[in-house]
């Protein structure tokens, strides 16, 4: 019987035993522990720079969204890394990034009585976490895939993705709790603490082989597989307005605020749902079929939010958005994956995710200017404007596949 190229191989699923899926979970664990990471101080964080620091909005956006500069710029650094030093070397630098970063926020705190201080402490724990969460989730994903074998690229990207959004579920309303008890300190002992935890942990495991063949240049794989990073990028947009903005678009509606992290969590739970029961659809009906159905989801669940009248719709909304997001990244991932080699799949996935990074950095301030000018549930409308963009592309690339 013949061997399976490596984009047959992709395509093709193969049988998972129960071991193998635990073997899987111990590899997305580091992704879970990045983005709990990210998710402790999400709902926290635009609050506590715009209302108890008295700073503008558009600068409490950016505190969140700057980290996703670190994090974009050293996508292809992790990507090299994951692909020539191998994943665990890999994860265990995204470990220890995402250490300092607990450490950097404990001294954002402890500096208190200075504002720029306090300022400047917290965003360089945002900067460092930006590169945690890229070696990390990087390494952890091309970890799992190695180990459990080209054949399970989509279920190594679903679980992983559960791991990403469970992470931000548990980590939003968890981060609200501590902080409205034990203050903001308390998120930095956690992350601190969690992420050494991790690096030890990832420190025991065993590495697994190094693909050898030639590696393509950056702009080589970058020009492969943009379309499918900007349709990524574009239907990110709906998840970035949320997490961002969702606190104070609560506050601006005269809503409970701590309803804002149970938003996020409706989101959360929604997406981890769709993964589990319908990664399969990838398989059975391609890559591009699944995003078209998970793009045209979202924009509803986009336009819900912008025209909320109570907390009851816009966590729905926000749990329709998650819903069709849920399998964007799987579906659009494997359709760029299959177009490098085997031996660049770590560059392939930290490029491609990477245009995600840069939808999160930019809506920030883009958004934060949609808000001034016309109020904070326009930004939705903006988001929704960029679903169905995405939507487009998809639709084009679906037709040249045909072709």
């Amino acid at each position: 019987m013949p061997s399976l190229t490596p984009s047959e191989a992709i395509a093709t699923p193969s049988f998972v035993t129960v071991g193998s899926v635990r073997s899987i979970l111990g590899y997305v664990y580091f992704t879970f522990v990045c983005y709990l990471s990210i998710g402790l101080p999400l709902a926290v964080l635009p609050a506590f720079v715009h209302l108890r620091m008295g700073m503008h909005a558009a600068l409490a956006g950016m505190v969140i969204s700057i980290q996703y500069i670190a994090t974009f710029l050293s996508r292809p650094w992790a990507g090299r890394i994951s692909d020539t030093a191998g994943a665990k070397v890999s994860v265990l630098w995204g470990m220890g990034a995402c250490t300092a970063s607990g450490i950097l926020l404990l001294a954002a705190t402890a500096a208190h009585s200075n504002a720029w201080i306090t300022l400047s402490a917290l965003i360089a724990s945002r900067l460092a976490l930006g590169v945690g969460e890229s070696l990390g989730s990087t390494g952890s994903t091309l970890w799992g895939i190695t180990s459990a074998g080209v054949g399970n690229t989509a279920r190594v990207i679903s679980f992983n993705g559960v791991a990403t959004y469970g992470g931000l579920a548990l980590g939003a309303p968890l981060g609200v709790i501590l902080d409205q008890h034990l203050g903001l300190a308390s998120l930095g002992v956690l992350t601190t603490v969690l992420a050494g935890f991790s690096l030890f942990l990832a420190q025991r495991k065993d590495p697994v082989p190094i693909t050898v063949g030639e590696h393509l240049p950056f702009r080589a794989v970058l020009g492969r597989i943009a379309p499918h990073g900007m349709a990524l990028a574009l239907g990110g947009i709906g998840y970035s307005v949320l997490a961002t903005f969702v606190t104070l678009f609560y506050l601006s509606k005269h809503w409970n605020p701590n309803g804002a992290a149970l938003c996020l969590t409706a989101f959360g739970l929604a997406f981890i749902v769709v993964r589990l029961l319908f990664i399969h659809s990838i398989h059975r009906w391609g890559g591009f079929r699944v995003a078209v159905a998970c793009f045209s989801v979202e924009s509803v669940g986009v336009l819900l939010l912008w025209s909320a009248t109570s907390p009851w719709m816009a966590s729905g909304g926000a749990a329709l958005t998650g819903f069709g997001f849920s399998l964007v990244f799987p579906a659009l991932g494997v359709e760029a994956v299959k177009r490098v080699p085997v031996h660049n799949r770590g560059t392939a996935l930290g490029v491609f995710t990477g245009f995600a990074d840069v939808s999160f950095f930019l809506v920030g301030p883009i958004a934060g200017a949609v808000i001034g000018a016309w109020g904070y549930a326009s930004a939705f409308l903006f988001a929704l404007a960029s679903v169905l963009t995405a939507l487009g592309i998809v639709l084009v690339l679906h037709r040249m596949q045909e072709d």
